[in-house]
Formats: C-alpha cells, sequence, structure tokens
C-alpha cells in the first residue's frame, strides 16, 4: 500500500526555544504542519547550520523565537543580519501546557505559531543597546554605592564616642572621604578590627562613586547622540531618558502606536467592567516597572515646578480627582509627549505654489 504524500506549500515558519547551551527549531509548513526538529548548539556553527536547515524545507517565512532579549538574543541578532524577518515568540498557553507536558520539542512547535505574530522584537544595535548595557554596571554601582554607606553608618554605632562626634551631620563624601584617611596599625582589639573595616567601607563607597559617576557621564554622551530631543521636555533628565530610550530599543519604529508604548510601560488602565459595573479601569501592574518609575518621577518634579502642570493639578482637583487620578493623567501625557519625540512626524516636501 503506497503512503500518502503530505501536500505542502513550500512556505515555512521556524520557532526556536532558547536555552543557555543549546537551541531547539521546529519548522512547519503552512499547509503540511510540523516537518521537522532540530537542535543545535548556540554558537555562530549551529545558527548557520539552522539557516541551511530551514532553507532546505522552502522559503522562509520568518522565525520565532523564544527570549529574543536573553538566550535568544545573538541568534535574532544573526538572522536579522541575514534578512530574515524576526519574531518575538510569547509565552504558550498554560492550558494546552497542563494537556501536552511540557518539552523543549513542543516548546519549538509552540513558537512556530509566533511566525504569525506582529511583535517585532529590539535590534539591539545601536547606541540604545548600549545604554541598556551600560545601565547595568551603573545601576548596580549605585546599589551597592548605597549598601556600604548603610554599612558604614551601622559600624559607627560602635565606634568610640571621639569618632562617632568627628563624623556626625556629615555628608557622604565628606564622611567617606574621612574614613578613608584612617590609619589603623594594629589589629590587637574590636576597637581596631572597627577602623580597618570602616577604612575599608569608606574606600569601596569612594570607588563605587566614582565609578557610577564615570558611567552616568558615558550615559549622558549615548543620550545626546541618539536622541537629544528628549532631553527638551521639562522634567525629563539624562536618567529617564536613558530609561525611555532602552525600552524604545534602536528600532522605536516597532512601536505601532501611543497607546502601544503606554502600555509598554505599564501606564495604559486595564478594563475591570462585568455586568452593571462596566466603564470601571484599574492601575496596570504590568509593563516595564523602571520606565513606569521614570514616568512617575518626571510627573512628580511637574507637579511641583511647572507651572502648567500646577494648573492642570487645581483645575482637576476642582472637578473632583483624587491625586492617584491626576497623577495617572499626567503620567499618560507625558508618555504622548516621548512617543512622538521618539517617532518624529514626517516632514513633508515643500512644493513651490
Amino acid at each position: 500500500m503506497q503512503s500518502i504524500e503530505q501536500p505542502r506549500s513550500g512556505h515555512v515558519v521556524i520557532g526556536v526555544d532558547t536555552h543557555k547551551h543549546v537551541h531547539v527549531a521546529a519548522v512547519m509548513d503552512t499547509i503540511g504542519g510540523i516537518l521537522g526538529t532540530l537542535t543545535i548548539p548556540t554558537d555562530t556553527g549551529g545558527f548557520q547550520q539552522l539557516q541551511d536547515w530551514a532553507a532546505s524545507f522552502g522559503r522562509i517565512l520568518a522565525f520565532g523565537i523564544e527570549g529574543t532579549g536573553s538566550y535568544g538574543a545573538t541568534l535574532t541578532s544573526f538572522l536579522r543580519r541575514n534578512g530574515h524577518k524576526v519574531v518575538e515568540a510569547g509565552r504558550p498557553d498554560r492550558r494546552l501546557r497542563r494537556m501536552n507536558g511540557k518539552s523543549d520539542t513542543l516548546d519549538a512547535e509552540n513558537a512556530v505559531l509566533a511566525g504569525f505574530a506582529t511583535a517585532t522584537p529590539k535590534s539591539a544595535d545601536g547606541e540604545a543597546e548600549m545604554i541598556r548595557r551600560l545601565k547595568v554596571a551603573h545601576d548596580q554601582a549605585v546599589e551597592q554605592r548605597a549598601a556600604a554607606m548603610v554599612t558604614m553608618k551601622a559600624m559607627l554605632v560602635h565606634a568610640p564616642d571621639t569618632l562617632r562626634r568627628e563624623t556626625a551631620g556629615k555628608t557622604q563624601i565628606t564622611l567617606a572621604r574621612q574614613l578613608a584617611a584612617l590609619r589603623p596599625r594594629r589589629l590587637e582589639g574590636p576597637e581596631d578590627a572597627l577602623r580597618h573595616t570602616l577604612r575599608t567601607l569608606a574606600k569601596r563607597w569612594q570607588y563605587l562613586d566614582a565609578e557610577a559617576k564615570e558611567l552616568t557621564k558615558m550615559i549622558g554622551d549615548l543620550v545626546q547622540r541618539a536622541a537629544p530631543q528628549l532631553l527638551e521636555p521639562f522634567g525629563i533628565g539624562v536618567d529617564t531618558a536613558a530609561e525611555i530610550l532602552v525600552v524604545a530599543g534602536d528600532n522605536p519604529e516597532r512601536i505601532k502606536s501611543e497607546a502601544a508604548l503606554a502600555k509598554l510601560a505599564g501606564i495604559a488602565p486595564v478594563p475591570t467592567g462585568s455586568g452593571m459595573t462596566s466603564g470601571r479601569h484599574r492601575i496596570n501592574h504590568g509593563g516595564h516597572r523602571q520606565l513606569n518609575a521614570a514616568i512617575y518621577r518626571t510627573v512628580i518634579v511637574r507637579m511641583q515646578f511647572h507651572q502648567p502642570t500646577i494648573d492642570y493639578v487645581a483645575r482637576r482637583t476642582t472637578e473632583g480627582k483624587t491625586k492617584r487620578e491626576i497623577i495617572r493623567c499626567l503620567k499618560r501625557y507625558v508618555i504622548r509627549e516621548v512617543y512622538h519625540l521618539l517617532r518624529p512626524a514626517p516632514q513633508t516636501p515643500h512644493t513651490a505654489s
């Protein structure tokens, strides 16, 4: 009995489940379904093997990759450089996962379905990606600097009265400078050990402070180079502009509307209407929380020092709005302003009359 050959369209979509050491790919024909799977190492040779293997099944429509910003970042960059369309594979449906189980192959097959999605990942090939990487080091330096200062002040509680009086009321820079100048020469008792500890913590704070300032300058230079227009509005500084660029990426055109950017930042309200309570909304706890916090800080600055915003707050307060509701409205106004700064309107050519 002859087997019936499965029909194919010749157009395929590739789904990839990414991991640290290996990636698992599945190829699906638009008519014939899943045609095969492949496991590759996470290096350039493996990426080339995946590309050649996928091309052997027909014309590639798109690659759906899980984790384009983490384990799939290098594969995404490789495929983009070779002219392929790459989309972000969303999380598989939980109900189907409970029914069908979980494995790398199943995850790859689920990622195939994302080939028909429209979510474009960040290109990660310009100033925005450079800012993101510098911010990783900067934010960690700032966090560790604060921890060093907290520990330093906690240890001063056990210091002798003389040292406590000398360091009382000093700024962080002055305190670190004074404690770094300690010269303990012996290690014979708890007081000597305390002086060694304070000197070590103070020098650590000074090093982290210098590192954070150097990274801040580098981030500021990149922001000025990538999008100087973001620094023009009132209340938006280098830190906020950097966070905006990190979220938008080097291809901000992938964000199709102001509402999409608001949802990405967790500023778009979520409807909660049901039955007789239609029209109600709640705050969105999703989105990029760092960008949400940066926009919040901008709003707070404007509410205190920006006269048009102060007038707006007064008017909305008389209308019965609470402070929390006013802040939500202002955050939406700011994200709308940011969206148009990221995507300036195209200039129409001047035509002679």
